[in-house]
C-alpha cells in the first residue's frame, strides 16, 4: 500500500451512491516525523548509529577487527553517498593501549634488568633478570588461564609491582654471591640461602599482595574497575616467591662464580657499606633524637598533604569530548536541533577538530564504561568530539566553556572532558529531598546562588530543569454528560488538531509506519484553533463543539521532571569546578554554606557528584582494609612468634608519606583514588623489606653475636637488598609517569619508596635496639665504627 493507495480508497457504507474518496477530502502524504524522537548527524550530514558489543569472554580488539572487516565489505553494497564512519572503536583504543604498555613494560624490565647488571655484576644481574622475565611470562600465562584481559589496569598492575617481583631473587642471589664470596659453594650457598630466606620473603609477598586486597575485595563499581589490578599482583608476586626459591638458585649455580681473593676478606668492604656503618654508628647514639625527628617529620608531612590536590580519578587521555547543551525544558525538538546546528558548526570550525556527531533528543547508546547516556528529553543536545590531538582539549574545552555561553544565552552549555574511572555526574552536586516540591525548588535556587557568588562553579543547574508550560482544557462536566461527549473524544480532538491523532499503521516487511490524521499545518498554530474544533458524541451520533464542551484552555507551569531518591522527591544542584581548580577544591569552597542552609523539618540534605564517588569508593576500600591489614599483621606475628619485632614493622609504615606528600607537591599532580592505592601499597613494599633486615639481625643474635654488634652487621648486609629493590622499584616506576591514568600513582610509589628506603635503614635498626634496650658498648675499638660483619 502506497499513499496514492491510500486516497483511492472510500469512505461510505458500501452500495451507497454517497461514497467519497479519501483523496475528495484529504492529502496523504509519506514524510518524515514532525517530532521526531532523536535527531543524529555526523560532521553535519543525517546519519544514524549502529553499537556492536563483544561478550565478556570474547577479545575485544579480535570482535573490533571482524566487525571493521564486515563493515568494509557492506561498502560495496550501499547506495551512493551513504558512508561507514567509526564515531569510536574501542578495539583500537584497546589495542593502542595494550601496545604502548607492552612498550612501557618492556621498558619497565629493561630498566629493572640494566639497574641490577651495573650495581650487583652482570651475573648476578642476569640470574635475577631471567627470574623477573620468567615471573612475567607466566604471570600473562596464567591471565589468559584465569580470563583476565590485558588491558591498561592489568598491564599497569605488571609495571607497578615490577620492583616488588625481584624484590625476592636479589635476597636469595646476593646471599648465594656473599656466601660464595666466604669460600662456600655454589650448591651450599644456594641451599643455606634458600632455606634461611624462603619463609620470611614468603611471609613478606603475602603481606605485600594483602596490601592491595581492599581494591581487591572491594565490592562497587570502582573496585570492580580496579580488580585486575589486585588479581595480577596477586599471581606475580606468588609467582616470584615461587620461582625466586626455585629457579634463582639454579640460575645461580650456573652463572655466579666465587670472587677471585682471599675467602677470609669481608665480603662488606667498600665506601658504600663504610658510609652506612659510620651512619648507624651516629644514629644508635641518638637514637632517641632520631626517633623524635623522624616522628616530628612525618606529623609536618601529614599536616602539608593538605595542600596536595585531591581529585577521584584523571581526565583521559582519548581524544574525545562531550559538549552537553540543554534549552529551557519543554522545547521543541526542532527549536533545540536548530540550534544544534549552528552549535556543531561552530565546533567543526575549530582547528583541531577532526569529526563531530551531533545527538539531539536524547544521548548515544553507551559506547564506553565512563560514558553515561543522557534519557530522552526533547531539550536536550550533545556533542562527541574528536580532536587530532588529546593534550589540546583542556585549553580547548577552557575556552569553549568561556566563549559558547554568550553564543547561546537561551541554553545552557557546557563542554566535559573524559575520565577515567566510572562517572560521578557532576563536579559538585548536593541533594535535597522532602515532600514538596515547591521548597525544594526554593533549598535548590539558595544553593545555586551560593555557586554563583562563590565564583568557583561553573555551569550551576538542577536536574529538575525549568517548568514547563502545560495548556490544560477546563472541561464543564455537567455540559460534556449532557452532549453525550467523553474526555477520551475530547484528547482525541485535542490531538488531531494539534500533533496528530494515530488512526492506523501500514506496515511494509517488518516496519510498521504509523498512520496519522491531522488538520493542515496551516490550521495547527494555536489554542484558538482547537476550540473551533468539535467532538465525536457518542450519545448524540454526530459531532458537538468544542466550546460547548470546554469552559477555556488554561496555561499554566509544571514540574515536567521530578526525580525522586529511595521513593522520596530529590532536586540536585549541580555544577562543575573552575578550569584553574580541582573537583574537591571547588566543593571545598562552597560546603559549608550550603550545610549552614536553613531546611524545614521533614528536608533533609547530602552530597553528590565526584565527592559521593570519592568517598564511596573510600569507605567501600576503608571496609575491606580491616580483613587484608589483620592478615598482615597476624602474618608478622606468626613469621616472628614475638610481638617487638612486628611492632617495629608497623611503625615506621606511617612515615612513608613523607616521601608521598613530597613528591606530590613536587609534581603538582592531584592526590588521586590510584595514588591512594599506591600509598596502601607502600606500606606492602616497606614491610617486606623491614622484614628481611630485622629476620637478619634476629638470626644473627640468635648464633651468638653481641647484640649491639648484631644490630649494625645485619643492617649493614641487608644494605644492597633494600636498596637495590627500592631502586629497582623507583626506576620501574619511570614508563608509567607518562600515563595519565597511572602518574599519581607511579608518583606516589617512587616518592614514598625513596623516602621508606631511608626509614627502613635508619629507623627500623634505631627502633630494634630502642625496642630491645640495645646500647652502644661504652668501649669501643675502631672496630666497632667500620669493623667488619659476620654472620
Amino acid at each position: 500500500m502506497t499513499p496514492e493507495g491510500i486516497e483511492q480508497l472510500r469512505l461510505g457504507a458500501a452500495g451507497e451512491v454517497g461514497q467519497v474518496a479519501i483523496r475528495d477530502i484529504a492529502r496523504v502524504s509519506r514524510d518524515e516525523a514532525e517530532q521526531p524522537s532523536q535527531v543524529i548527524r555526523h560532521n553535519g550530514t543525517a546519519a544514524f548509529t549502529l553499537g556492536v558489543s563483544a561478550l565478556t569472554n570474547r577479545n575485544v580488539v579480535e570482535v573490533g577487527s571482524a566487525v571493521a572487516a564486515r563493515l568494509e565489505t557492506l561498502k560495496a553494497d550501499l547506495p551512493d553517498s551513504v558512508e561507514i564512519t567509526p564515531i569510536y572503536e574501542q578495539h583500537v583504543v584497546v589495542d593502542e593501549a595494550v601496545s604502548s604498555f607492552l612498550l612501557s613494560l618492556a621498558m619497565s624490565v629493561a630498566i629493572v634488568v640494566g639497574a641490577l647488571m651495573i650495581t650487583m655484576g652482570w651475573r648476578a644481574g642476569l640470574v635475577v633478570g631471567t627470574t623477573l622475565g620468567l615471573t612475567v611470562f607466566v604471570t600473562l600465562f596464567f591471565m589468559s588461564v584465569f580470563g583476565i584481559a590485558m588491558e591498561r589496569i592489568s598491564l599497569g598492575a605488571l609495571i607497578i609491582a615490577m620492583g616488588m617481583l625481584v624484590d625476592n631473587a636479589i635476597v636469595i642471589t646476593e646471599g648465594m654471591v656473599i656466601g660464595m664470596a666466604r669460600g662456600k659453594s655454589a650448591i651450599k650457598a644456594a641451599a643455606e640461602t634458600e632455606s634461611s630466606t624462603s619463609i620470611p620473603l614468603l611471609g613478606a609477598t603475602v603481606i605485600g599482595i594483602m596490601a592491595f586486597s581492599g581494591i581487591g575485595l572491594s565490592p562497587d563499581s570502582t573496585g570492580e574497575f580496579l580488580f585486575s589490578l589486585f588479581a595480577v599482583i596477586t599471581i606475580s608476586l606468588l609467582m616470584s616467591w615461587i620461582l625466586a626459591v626455585t629457579v634463582t638458585p639454579y640460575l645461580g649455580m650456573l652463572l655466579l662464580k666465587a670472587p677471585k681473593k682471599n675467602t677470609s676478606d669481608d665480603p662488606y668492604k667498600g665506601a658504600f657499606y663504610a658510609i652506612y656503618r659510620g651512619l648507624l654508628w651516629l644514629v644508635l647514639r641518638a637514637r632517641v633524637l632520631v626517633v623524635l625527628v623522624i616522628v616530628g617529620i612525618t606529623i609536618v608531612s601529614v599536616m602539608a598533604f593538605g595542600q596536595v590536590k585531591q581529585a577521584f580519578f584523571p581526565a583521559s587521555n582519548t581524544p574525545l569530548f562531550y559538549v552537553e547543551f540543554q534549552m529551557p525544558q519543554g522545547t521543541d525538538i526542532n527549536v533545540t536541533d536548530r540550534e544544534m546546528k549552528r552549535l556543531e558548526q561552530l565546533i567543526l570550525s575549530e582547528d583541531k577538530v577532526t569529526d563531530v556527531t551531533t545527538l539531539v533528543g536524547r544521548g548515544a547508546s553507551r559506547f564506553m564504561l565512563t560514558y553515561n547516556p543522557e534519557q530522552a528529553d526533547a531539550s536536550y543536545g550533545q556533542l562527541i568530539v574528536r580532536v587530532a590531538d588529546a593534550e589540546a582539549i583542556p585549553a580547548m574545552a577552557n575556552r569553549l566553556n568561556r566563549d559558547l555561553p554568550a553564543e547561546f544565552p537561551n541554553a545552557l552549555v557546557r563542554v566535559e572532558e573524559l575520565v577515567f574511572g566510572p562517572p560521578s555526574g557532576a563536579d559538585v552536586a548536593v541533594r535535597f529531598s522532602g515532600p514538596d516540591p515547591v521548597v525544594l525548588r526554593q533549598l535548590a535556587d539558595d544553593a545555586l546562588r551560593i555557586y554563583e557568588a562563590a565564583g568557583t562553579i561553573t555551569n550551576p543547574r538542577t536536574n529538575w530543569r525549568q517548568r514547563e508550560i502545560l495548556v490544560e482544557p477546563i472541561v464543564d462536566e455537567s455540559r460534556m454528560r449532557l452532549a453525550g461527549a467523553t474526555r477520551s473524544a475530547i484528547a482525541d480532538t485535542v490531538r488531531y488538531g494539534t500533533s496528530g491523532l494515530r488512526v492506523g499503521e501500514l506496515r511494509e516487511g517488518d516496519e510498521v509506519i504509523p498512520i496519522h490524521l491531522r488538520l493542515p499545518a496551516t490550521e495547527r498554530d494555536g489554542v484558538d484553533r482547537v476550540r473551533d474544533l468539535s467532538a465525536w458524541s457518542d450519545g448524540a451520533g454526530t459531532y458537538v463543539p468544542m466550546a460547548n464542551l470546554v469552559e477555556r484552555f488554561e496555561p499554566r507551569l509544571v514540574e515536567a521532571l521530578i526525580h525522586r531518591r529511595n521513593r522520596e522527591r530529590t532536586i540536585t544542584a549541580l555544577g562543575g569546578a573552575r578550569a584553574d581548580l580541582t573537583a574537591d577544591e571547588a566543593f571545598k569552597s562552597v560546603r559549608a554554606e550550603i550545610e549552614a542552609l536553613p531546611r524545614p523539618d521533614g528536608y533533609s540534605m547530602e552530597w553528590g557528584g565526584q565527592y559521593e564517588s570519592s568517598t564511596d569508593a573510600q569507605t567501600s576500600l576503608g571496609k575491606q582494609l580491616p580483613l587484608g591489614f589483620l592478615v598482615m599483621l597476624t602474618i608478622s606475628i606468626l613469621m616472628f612468634n614475638k610481638v617487638r619485632q612486628p611492632l617495629i614493622l608497623w611503625l615506621v609504615v606511617p612515615m612513608s608519606v613523607t616521601g608521598m606528600v613530597l613528591g606530590l607537591l613536587f609534581t603538582g599532580l592531584p592526590f588521586t583514588f590510584t595514588a591512594l592505592l599506591g600509598f596502601l601499597s607502600l606500606s606492602g613494599m616497606l614491610m617486606k623489606n623491614a622484614i628481611v633486615l630485622v629476620e637478619e639481625i634476629d638470626v644473627q643474635r640468635a648464633e651468638g653475636v653481641a647484640d649491639y654488634k648484631a644490630v649494625i652487621d645485619g643492617s649493614v648486609s641487608r644494605l644492597r637488598p633494600v636498596v637495590l629493590a627500592a631502586g629497582t622499584t623507583i626506576f620501574g616506576m619511570i614508563p608509567l609517569l607518562p600515563d595519565a591514568f597511572f602518574a599519581s600513582m607511579a608518583v606516589t610509589i617512587m616518592g614514598g619508596l625513596a623516602f621508606a628506603s631511608v626509614l627502613t635503614l635508619v629507623a627500623v635498626p634505631v627502633l630494634y635496639a630502642l625496642l630491645f634496650r640495645i646500647r652502644p658498648p661504652k668501649e669501643e675499638s675502631t672496630d666497632s665504627k667500620t669493623g667488619t660483619a659476620s654472620g
